[in-house]
């Protein structure tokens, strides 16, 4: 990713320097002078110095602030914000109770590689380490989820630490940065030298390596003679827009492709060499295809417990390329067979200059032929309509209706019913993957429309976790954001209660929400948000496309099944081929014997080499 560039308005506002101003000016002009257009925030005692020279940066023309209801709201709307522009989001924070809302978002945009600049107000620099009020040490609670912070001691630093900030946020594997502010630095006045973008170097600042040219052709040996190879991405495709890259690869030396939670849009799921989203509620095929290949070339995915269940049976017998930007994801799950530490857009381009003119010369045919019988016998199955609406209906309807949204997600069933049947475009995905964190659809989608106020922007959510940021509903209706808030109601905490069926016998343990459940419609309405409740299957396809069209916010509850699990499902402890939840086709499953290649011995599947002539299976 590369840093924010200057924008018009930044560039064109040259001033004769050095000049006497105070902090909160200079924060001001150095965020304006990163390109930043939105900052999602709260404002609180510590940094009303700050928030009144943002009042006058509003007034120039130079941003625009976006006042939510809660600081959690802010994190996550800036995330969202970043993933769909590949910008660094902004967000501020007061002190004390204020900053410390603000640690779930720092802490799901750090699980998520997503470059933010948080910027949380402090007590005055006497005052700190004396318990003064709403002083809280968020420098030191933050440190295990950011890359970098600062606590800012004297206002001269500010041009200096912003520009280190957004070169810090943006660089290699992307993350989420913290600048403390005391409010006394925010009113102290000192002669100002604006600082550039990208012209203050962090010490011990290294840029991203190029690719090793060796261990491109180590890797592309690796691809020339798999059979059963298998292109496997992630989130940091999505980050550094490798997805042309990553297409180019896969038709080449025609390499199926499945994604992760954090990869999806990163190849056309519709897409022949598709196989979808791998790991705990993957299709099937995508599964027994990680557990069938010869070659698992990873770009830009780390190997999470989520993806691989039971480690030792993920991939068992296939050789790995691991390309990532972080040297310290390689090998921390999986040694890989070649190690390439570059951004992946620069590997997967040194591949294709170093194979040009090459294809697949067929040895990948029988594979892609086993593969689409995996597709033809286990799809992802919408229910019979009969009964009540069941999720994936309402999710297919949405893809139907609504192809090219951006979309949002909470956490939950509902997530993965959206990751199953959505099929989205680069940075039309925005989900928490790593954290899980449940509340970070609805401001997602907040931080998206403000991005993309023409772009069509749809959150789906669950009944649990909905509530958990409902109060973001007031910022949706102040700057008339025309998210459309999609949520599945089934009265439980979905995720939780499929997990307790199937794994807590059936002990329902605090999972049921239908006890003070909301009128959900009543509750839009109360925030001046039109309101849509959907219980009937002859209302569905009608009710939706005329809350889509609505041409300002709108909250759209949708009763669902109430017992609907989400399937396939990898149980914990089990390798991805041991799914539950899928239609019994045996003479499918995972072959007990294979055929050489060489000399067409027949042996036992779990052998490597040929027994008979020695071959590599």
């Amino acid at each position: 990713m590369t840093v924010t560039s200057v924008s018009p308005t930044a560039a064109a506002a040259s001033q004769s320097f050095p000049q006497r101003v105070n902090g909160g000016y200079a924060l001001m002009d150095s965020l304006r002078r990163h390109g930043v257009e939105h900052i999602f925030g709260y404002p609180g005692g510590a940094i009303l110095p700050i928030y009144d020279e943002l009042h006058k940066a509003e007034s120039r023309g130079w941003l625009k602030h976006i006042l939510v209801r809660h600081e959690q709201g802010g994190t996550h709307a800036a995330d969202a914000y970043a993933r769909a522009t590949g910008k660094v989001g902004v967000c501020f924070g007061t002190s004390g109770p204020g900053a410390t809302n603000l640690v779930t978002g720092i802490a799901t945009a750090h699980m998520d590689s997503v470059p933010m600049v948080v910027i949380s107000g402090q007590v005055p620099r006497a005052a700190i380490g004396t318990d003064a009020f709403q002083e809280t040490d968020i420098f030191g609670i933050t440190l295990p989820i950011v890359k970098h912070s600062w606590v800012v001691r004297d206002p001269r630093d500010i041009g200096r630490i912003v520009a280190e900030a957004f070169l810090i946020a943006a660089s290699g594997r992307p993350g989420p940065v913290l600048i403390d502010v005391p409010k006394d630095v925010g009113v102290e006045e000192f002669d100002y030298t604006p600082v550039e973008p990208g012209s203050a170097l962090p010490a011990g600042f290294k840029s991203t390596p190029a690719p090793n040219p060796e261990a491109i052709e180590a890797a592309l040996a690796l691809i020339r003679q798999a059979r059963r190879p298998l292109l496997y991405v992630g989130g940091g495709a999505i980050s550094c827009g490798a997805h042309q890259q990553v297409h180019q690869l896969a038709e080449r030396f025609q390499l199926p492709v499945t994604t992760t939670l954090m990869g999806k849009g990163a190849f056309d799921e519709q897409h022949p060499l598709a196989v979808g989203m791998l790991g705990m509620h993957g299709t099937a095929y995508a599964n027994f295809a990680v557990t069938e290949c010869d070659l698992l070339i990873a770009a830009g995915a780390r190997f999470d417990d989520r993806v691989t269940g039971r480690l030792d049976g993920f991939a068992p017998r296939a050789q790995v390329i691991h390309i990532d930007i972080d040297a310290a994801e390689l090998g921390k799950t999986r040694i890989p067979d070649v190690p390439v530490v570059a951004d992946v857009k620069a590997a997967l381009d040194a591949m294709l200059i170093a194979s040009s003119g090459e294809d697949s010369a067929g040895r990948t045919e029988a594979w892609l032929e086993r593969i689409s019988s995996w597709k033809q016998h286990y799809p992802l199955v919408v229910p019979a309509p009969e009964g009540d609406i069941a999720p994936q209906e309402v999710v297919a309807m949405l893809q139907e209706l609504a192809p090219k949204a951006y979309v949002t997600t909470d956490v939950g069933q509902h997530q993965m019913w959206a990751a199953q049947f959505l099929h989205t475009g680069p940075r039309r995905w925005i989900s928490s993957a790593g954290l899980g964190t449940m509340g970070f659809g609805m401001p997602a989608a907040m931080g998206v429309q403000t991005a993309f106020p023409q772009e069509q922007v749809i959150c789906v959510a669950g009944d649990a976790s909905i509530l958990m940021n409902i109060q973001e509903l007031g910022t949706l209706n102040q700057y008339n954001l025309p998210v459309k808030v999609v949520v599945l109601n089934n009265g439980w905490q979905g995720m939780v209660r499929q997990w307790q069926e199937s794994f807590y016998g059936e002990r329902y343990s605090a999972s049921e929400m239908t006890g003070g459940m909301p009128n959900f419609p009543l509750v839009a309405e109360g925030f001046g948000v039109k309101g849509v409740h959907i219980s009937e299957r002859a209302d569905l396809r009608l009710q939706l496309s005329e809350a889509l069209a609505h041409p300002g916010p709108a909250f759209i509850e949708v009763k669902v099944r109430r017992n609907e699990n989400c399937y396939p499902m990898v149980p914990p402890g089990a390798s991805n081929a041991q799914m539950v939840g899928l239609p019994s086709h045996p003479e499918l499953a995972i072959d007990t014997s294979r055929e050489c290649h060489s000399c067409h011995h027949v042996t036992s599947s779990s052998s490597l080499y040929c027994p008979n002539c020695g071959a590599k299976l």
